[in-house]
């Protein structure tokens, strides 16, 4: 479970997002990075048993900068304020599949996936789909699947409007085919990150992403 002072602590610095404030405030931000820490460990002992492929992740693995990349950014706020899990199945690759817990106020989430693969990367899962779309049909028309994430998130951007190059318009994978990234999500309320066994409850939920990420990682470790 998160901690009510992890979570005010995460309020206060979204008000007070500055270099001056984080530093007057170290002892609060490390007793959040403890909670933080606690907590994967938790939904790791939770995961691991149902996907053997996370056993060689540590806390460290699992873990995100609260520092912003603010190169190219408008905003120049230093600071994220919100709380990101990310559990790849892949960690040798730039971008595996995996499982993903979001905790920001309001905007809870759970999700899995991968998000806007690189060009390579998505010519492979392309060819897969392709190929093996009856597997990744199975996949998400599997009725607790549909139930708990619906089917792949509809982001602006993230989807062509007619067939990717070297693909027929009437193939019967055309809508996943059209897809430029890959990923699943649904909205958890706030309080669970409260519960005693929030670890267990959530995998329970993510676990159910699992066929998803067998197939793409089966696509990116195929050989062209």
């Amino acid at each position: 479970m998160f901690t009510q002072e992890s979570i005010q602590f995460l309020e206060d610095l979204k008000f007070n997002n500055a270099t001056e404030w984080m530093h007057a405030n170290k002892k609060r931000y490390e007793a959040y990075k403890k909670d933080y820490h606690h907590l994967i460990e938790k939904v790791l002992e939770s995961m691991k048993p149902l996907d053997s492929s996370l056993e060689p992740l540590e806390v460290k693995n699992c873990t995100f900068r609260i520092n912003r990349d603010i190169r190219f950014s408008k905003d120049k706020s230093p600071y994220k304020t919100n709380m990101g899990i990310w559990l790849s199945t892949n960690r040798n690759r730039k971008n595996g599949a995996g499982y993903y817990i979001h905790f920001e106020k309001g905007n809870s989430f759970i999700a899995g996936g991968i998000w806007c693969p690189e060009p390579e990367d998505l010519k492979k899962i392309r060819k897969e789909i392709a190929f093996f779309y009856e597997d990744l049909e199975s996949v998400v028309q599997d009725q607790v699947f549909e139930k708990e994430f619906g089917t792949f998130d509809i982001e602006e951007g993230n989807v062509l409007k007619s067939a990717p190059k070297g693909y027929d318009s009437d193939h019967p994978a055309i809508e996943f085919l059209k897809l430029k990234s890959f990923t699943v999500s649904k909205k958890i309320e706030d309080q669970l990150f409260f519960d005693e066994d929030f670890a267990s409850k959530i995998a329970q939920k993510l676990i159910h992403i699992k066929p998803l990420n067998e197939f793409l990682n089966r696509a990116l470790e195929t050989e062209e």
